[in-house]
């Protein structure tokens, strides 16, 4: 018997990184195409996802300001790397006939539609994946607060964070293989400690919500359906 969905609108944040694979920059489209089946898996499972993508594969803000660049303008440039990769996050999707849209927080006609609360409901609430593309439109905020914002406008069940490990550990496990791994965490804990799976607001503003956060592998294929039949390795912070 299949497991009934844990999260029945669940909102994903994937980082530019994710879309990157192992290369050294860019979109790989063979990761963004194992990325997309399995949104794709979701949605045929009855989920309605909507997906928050980073741009950190091809130019990252903050990055941007440290080698000298006005931090405004290096965070407008990072929204609009995160259009290129909603677009072939799009892209990918349609490969496997889910229906999609861009939205885009920073108005842009001729490339996609732009982000309007009651047009984003009316996409999901027809089943099609929303892809939001162009953070929140304003510098000084991130991807992950784009994906707490978008998540509570839309009234997602949860966040689901895609990283490259199985949860929440209190070190880098790449570094420190014995670093401990957290099974659940509250805001509160998270904010203390300084674990940095999200920036502050985020955590923030996710808090304030009540909005679960689920961080979880994406280099595990199928995971994101796991998450959503609450089958996967992960943290959830709540």
């Amino acid at each position: 018997m299949t497991e009934p969905l844990k999260y029945k609108r669940l909102l994903l944040k994937l980082s530019g990184e994710a879309m990157m694979g192992e290369q050294g920059f860019g979109i790989d489209t063979a990761v963004t195409e194992r990325l997309a089946r399995d949104v794709a898996e979701a949605a045929a499972a009855g989920c309605e996802i909507a997906v928050v993508v980073g741009g950190g594969n091809i130019f990252r803000g903050l990055a941007g300001a440290a080698s000298g660049m006005d931090r405004a303008t290096a965070d407008y440039m990072g929204m609009l790397a995160t259009v290129m990769n909603a677009l072939a996050f799009q892209s990918a999707l349609e490969k496997f006939e889910v229906p999609s849209r861009v939205l885009s927080a920073i108005p842009m006609p001729t490339v996609c539609e732009s982000y309007v609360r009651p047009k984003a409901l009316h996409h999901v609430g027809l089943g099609r994946v929303v892809v939001f593309a162009a953070g929140t439109g304003n510098p000084f905020f991130t991807t992950d607060t784009t994906a707490a914002l978008r998540a509570i406008e839309l009234g997602c069940d949860a966040v689901a964070k895609a990283t490259q490990v199985d949860g929440v550990y209190a070190e880098d496990p790449k570094i420190n293989p014995n670093a401990e791994r957290y099974d659940r965490l509250t805001y509160s804990e998270v904010l203390a400690r300084d674990l940095r799976v999200m920036d502050g607001a985020a955590i923030a503003l996710a808090r304030d919500n009540n909005l679960p956060v689920v961080v979880f592998s994406i280099k595990e294929e199928g995971n994101l359906l796991k998450v959503l039949r609450g089958e996967a390795r992960c943290t959830v912070i709540e």
